[in-house]
């Protein structure tokens, strides 16, 4: 159906300051919205506390309120405007939970403001680990064997019947705050009451942890006519037991096969359609055994998620933006996709290239701090890159890193010995990409690193070619160094300077660059475009690669 009309004003909620684990994603959601429904000439008032952000320059909104994020602020916005709807999908988990407390408190409906986008319902069913369990199992989507807690001597006893490992996961939180893996009844008190406290209804999930199985995540698209369009499909480096956001991530998925995608597609666009009241965007987050291909739900997030900032610039596809459209009552087949100007909103993004996003850590700067990633987000940033393949887009994404990296083959090595290296990759932390590297290139099996590590052996076999590749390298000098194989490396994703720091002799990153420039081997520039050049891109952006 075309736009609602009858909203002329909406108040956007956006997502507070910027905390670890709560990063600035969606401020990039909070203000492709407000752009968004000012081109339909809409007038937005947009409140935050965080003056700085971009959402909150005052060329963002028609009004903006720098104020706590609290009903009293809200209440406040409402008395001095005249506001016809609030949307709550765009600042994450504080703004869905913000607008749940406004609700309750019935200052919606004392100023006659509706919610767009999403409702009560909506969210209570998926935020609300109990009533979502009870939904999934309703409707035949298979979750993982778990009971709800809302006291310690609740969760005690959950935890008796179910087994370890445990994972303890907080009702209506964000960047898996108050979540844990535990694995021993001594984890057990601490790790409950933790989760209790960081839950703001004191509840949580007592969930059997399904250690080692891949997670994988679709950030989807849903208007009021039940069109479900999937934008990307995610797919995490690292096995289940790392936060999404501590993870690196890959898009699209590279080792599902095509039952088990197909499998996964048609239950997220299942659960959307039994969601309820909701238009806009949403991610669904599953779990799959490696050995069966067997699918467990993890979550969903009836919201603009983090992970839609990433697919929005992965794919050229700006989910936030459309999905505002979507909020005021237009269906996907009546916009049209912003980068084609022709086709339709509809149609879904199809990439000839691949994603890769590292995040970015900073325990340097807080000593004592626990490197470990687990359940609860610990990163303060991250990168994304693109490229031709999964080398090439990890060695970009680890050259972006600004921590002394050159690409994945040069990094601070600590001359571990092979044993050493074994014993650590099996712990996640900010750096074990880097030490899988260093123990495959001391002779540790592929075999050995995915028994250690419980990562996919075709990522892990990816790694092991760039190895192949630098010891071969490693043989030369500049002089002596073969086109062919500088070729080879430069569509891997070897700069300039990691390979003149593995190539014997005297030899500089300018050197290297003359070589091949006078061979002919210069970066070409590919675009992202949603449509793998089916059709003319107006606006496209690009990336640079080797390959042709």
């Amino acid at each position: 159906m075309p736009k609602d009309n009858s909203i002329k004003s909406v108040l956007i909620i956006g997502s507070g300051p910027i905390i670890i684990g709560q990063a600035c994603e969606f401020d990039y959601s909070g203000s492709q919205a407000a752009r968004s429904l000012r081109e339909e000439g809409i007038k937005v008032i947009l409140i935050n506390s965080n003056p700085a952000t971009i959402m909150t320059d005052p060329i963002m909104a028609d009004k903006v309120y720098l104020l706590p994020l609290t009903p009293e602020s809200i209440e406040k916005i409402l008395s001095e405007n005249d506001i016809d709807a609030v949307l709550p999908t765009m600042g994450g988990q504080t703004a869905l939970n913000l607008a749940k407390e406004v609700d309750e408190q019935g200052i919606w409906e004392k100023y006659s403001v509706r919610m767009i986008g999403v409702d009560i319902k909506a969210i209570d069913k998926a935020e609300d680990r109990d009533l979502f369990r009870k939904w999934m199992l309703e409707i035949g989507v298979p979750v993982a064997p778990a009971m709800i807690a809302n006291s310690f001597l609740e969760g005690k006893e959950s935890a008796q019947k179910i087994g370890f490992p445990l994972v303890i996961r907080p009702s209506f939180t964000l960047g898996g705050t108050g979540g844990s893996f535990v694995h021993t009844k001594d984890e057990l008190d601490v790790c409950l009451t933790r989760g209790l406290q960081a839950s703001p209804i004191h509840e949580v999930l007592v969930e059997k942890a399904v250690l080692g199985w891949k997670e994988y995540e679709l950030e989807l698209l849903r208007d009021s006519a039940d069109n479900v369009a999937i934008i990307c499909s995610i797919e995490n480096f690292d096995p289940m037991g790392v936060h999404t956001g501590d993870s690196i991530t890959v898009a699209p998925t590279q080792t599902l096969s095509d039952p088990a995608f197909q499998l996964m597609r048609n239950t997220a666009i299942q659960i959307m359609r039994d969601l309820g009241n909701f238009a806009g965007g949403c991610n669904v987050q599953f779990s799959i055994n490696p050995e069966t291909e067997e699918l467990i739900i993890i979550e969903i997030n009836p919201r603009v998620s983090r992970s839609s900032a990433l697919a929005s610039k992965a794919t050229g596809y700006p989910i936030a933006k459309i999905a505002a459209k979507l909020a005021i009552g237009y269906n996907l087949d009546e916009l049209k996709n912003q980068i084609t100007q022709t086709t339709s909103a509809y149609f879904e993004p199809a990439l000839d290239y691949v994603i890769v996003k590292i995040p970015r850590w900073n325990f340097d700067k807080f000593k004592g701090a626990d490197d470990t990633l687990g359940l609860q987000m610990k990163s303060v940033g991250e990168v994304m890159a693109i490229g031709r393949s999964f080398n090439e887009a990890i060695q970009k994404a680890c050259q972006s890193l600004e921590n002394k990296a050159l690409g994945l083959g040069i990094y601070s090595s600590t001359k571990m010995k092979a044993e050493e290296l074994i014993e650590y990759i099996k712990i996640p932390k900010w750096d074990r990409i880097f030490k899988i590297k260093e123990a495959l290139m001391q002779g540790v099996t592929v075999k050995t690193v995915c028994q250690a590590t419980r990562i996919d052996k075709w990522f892990i076999n990816q790694l092991y070619n760039l190895c192949v590749i630098e010891k071969e390298i490693a043989n030369y000098s500049l002089d002596t160094l073969p086109l062919d194989l500088l070729k080879e490396a430069k569509k891997n994703g070897f700069g300039d300077a990691q390979l003149a720091t593995i190539l014997h002799g005297d030899c500089s990153e300018d050197a290297v660059y003359k070589k091949r420039t006078e061979a002919g081997i210069k970066r070409v520039y590919k675009m992202v475009d949603t449509c793998s050049a089916e059709f003319e891109a107006k606006t496209p952006y690009f990336y640079s690669s080797f390959e042709g």
